[in-house]
């Protein structure tokens, strides 16, 4: 018989393993509601329809030829799930794996909705791509590099979960709208380095990928035009220095981590960028594109004249945007 101190001791070790066991099955806690959050097709149709009268907000709603699985959980902190919507062509070939792109919404780092990039995602999924619209950590909840982590282990869970949903794990794209741009920008030119990818060594399977789409989205935040706006003193912060941490002068080296033109070499993914007529969003694209020119690299750019930021939320401006993505990613992850 055992003794009474080792029965209690025992009994004490299963019933912590049990709570342990249920915690981990526990689900996920959503975060509230942020009655801050207003980045969305709907507010921002408010602010430009007296300039842009003729724009309409970019419909969401499925066909009957795409398949949409929503609120798939593709990473995991504590209590908290981060989630994407998987759009899916239902006339793929059963032969060939589709390509993917990964789909990072904007919001200044700190707002934002994987919502905003349904519309795309459908239009991409008409036209033979699988797109994931994830949500990511804002800045309010975890600063910089964290965003640039999670959409690392986005790229990494669709190449994990490739079979399960017919993807090609060798076709895989992220592109992302302003803020999203620059963070989907980073995250891709990063791909070779552990540092931006807490998770690099989960499974052995890769977070690097094949092309990137910058939508309006920062290049550098440490040229003039980007510190114009993004370190104005009057903002207390500004949003790039609530993601980073600080104003420019007091993190100067983050602010230079964080810029995509850093990390230009040859065999890094080519950029398609698609930019508005608002020249601060996209500051240090164009050194950006000489440097990968020099690098050997391919990219391409579109600016669409007379539009605002956020063009990709409204129709006229989102089928260009679709088409330019799709000729571009036909082009460089051709089917194999």
């Amino acid at each position: 018989m055992m003794p009474a101190t080792s029965a209690v001791r025992f009994l004490s070790a299963l019933a912590a393993l049990c709570l342990h066991a249920a915690a981990s099955a526990a689900p996920c806690i959503e975060p509230p509601p942020d009655p801050a959050n207003t980045y969305d097709a709907q507010h921002t149709y408010a602010k430009l329809a007296r300039d842009y009268p003729a724009i309409r907000i970019a419909s969401a709603a499925l066909p009957v030829d795409v398949n949409r699985i929503d609120g798939l959980t593709y990473a995991q902190h504590g209590d908290r799930c981060l989630k994407l919507d998987l759009y899916l062509p239902l006339a793929a070939r059963a032969d060939v794996g589709m390509p993917v792109v990964v789909l990072v919404h904007g919001g200044g780092w700190r707002s934002g909705f994987r919502s905003e990039f349904a519309p795309m995602a459908v239009r991409l999924a008409r036209q033979g791509y699988a797109a994931a619209a994830i949500s990511y950590r804002l800045s309010g909840e975890a600063p910089y590099p964290a965003a640039i982590h999670d959409a690392r282990a986005a790229v990494r869970w669709v190449r994990a979960h490739a079979s399960e949903y017919h993807l090609d794990p060798q076709r895989i794209a992220l592109a992302g709208g302003s803020a999203g741009g620059q963070i989907a920008s980073l995250a891709g030119v990063t791909g070779h380095l552990a540092q931006f990818d807490p998770g690099a060594g989960e499974g052995g399977i890769s977070s690097a990928v094949q092309a990137i789409v910058n939508i309006d989205g920062l290049s550098d935040f440490t040229t003039a035009l980007a510190l114009k706006h993004e370190d104005d003193p009057a903002k207390h912060p500004s949003a790039a220095g609530a993601w980073l941490g600080g104003r420019y002068a007091g993190q100067a080296a983050r602010w230079a981590e964080a810029s995509p033109v850093r990390y230009v070499r040859p065999g890094m993914p080519p950029i398609l960028f698609i930019a508005s007529a608002q020249p601060r969003f996209s500051a240090g694209r164009e050194d950006m594109a000489a440097a990968m020119a020099q690098a050997g690299v391919a990219s391409r750019t579109l600016v669409l004249p007379d539009t605002p930021h956020s063009f990709w939320l409204f129709d006229p401006w989102l089928q260009p945007t679709v088409d330019a993505t799709v000729a571009f990613l036909n082009e460089q992850m051709p089917a194999r």
